[in-house]
């Protein structure tokens, strides 16, 4: 059981320094050093994320350790792909980390940019666009059973929809048990989101602002 857990442990060691790698490949990029996308360390991430998202991970804190590496990788591509889209415009971009403005670069023209490149960015912009399909606030699992219950089975059908396994019931309830202890408290809920992106299912958590 420990072997395992060191495995596990060992793999996501290595899915955390291949994202830092890649941040730092797109900043390069970003800030010029770089004369091309990072796509063959971009395609390393996502057959990892991949890879691991397929597998059933019963340990609850193994499967939350998974689910927070995953989030900052969606909120990266997310990050890196509002930046294209501003260096394309032409507008001021700012670092990946929030630093100092970098200054703008021309748009490359659509005739100037080789039909392979025009679909590569086309098809990054396609995966990196997480679309939100369902989303619930709970405060109390216990009081929202109804509510739960509901989401889980709107994870379930876009977890079928997309060709993965549902989670089993118990270990879905554990985890919002678990982000609601943890996000939650007082008159606080907790906000769920149910997302499809690169054809992968996420589910999300953050405090309920409202």
């Amino acid at each position: 059981m420990a072997s395992k857990s060191n495995e596990f442990e060992q793999e996501m060691a290595r899915l955390e320094a291949e994202i830092k790698r890649l941040e730092a490949e797109y900043n390069m990029f970003f800030a010029g050093r770089l004369p091309r996308l990072p796509w063959e360390t971009r395609a390393r991430v996502d057959a990892l994320v991949k890879h691991h998202d397929r597998q059933r991970i019963a340990n609850t804190a193994q499967k939350f350790r998974f689910g927070t590496l995953q989030s900052r990788y969606v909120s990266f591509c997310e990050l890196w792909e509002r930046t294209l889209k501003a260096r394309e415009e032409g507008r001021p971009i700012r670092g990946a980390r929030g630093g100092a403005a970098m200054p703008p670069t021309p748009p490359v023209p659509a005739a100037a940019a080789s039909g392979a490149e025009r679909t590569e960015r086309a098809e990054a912009r396609k995966e990196s666009r997480a679309r939100i399909v369902a989303s619930a606030a709970i405060k109390d699992p216990a009081k929202d059973a109804e509510r739960l219950k509901e989401l889980y089975e709107q994870l379930s059908s876009a977890r079928k929809k997309a060709g993965e396994k549902p989670l089993p019931f118990d270990s879905f309830a554990k985890v919002v048990r678990a982000q609601v202890n943890k996000l939650g408290g007082g008159a606080s809920g907790v906000a769920f989101n149910v997302a499809v992106q690169g054809g992968k299912v996420t589910l999300t958590a953050k405090k309920d602002s409202d």
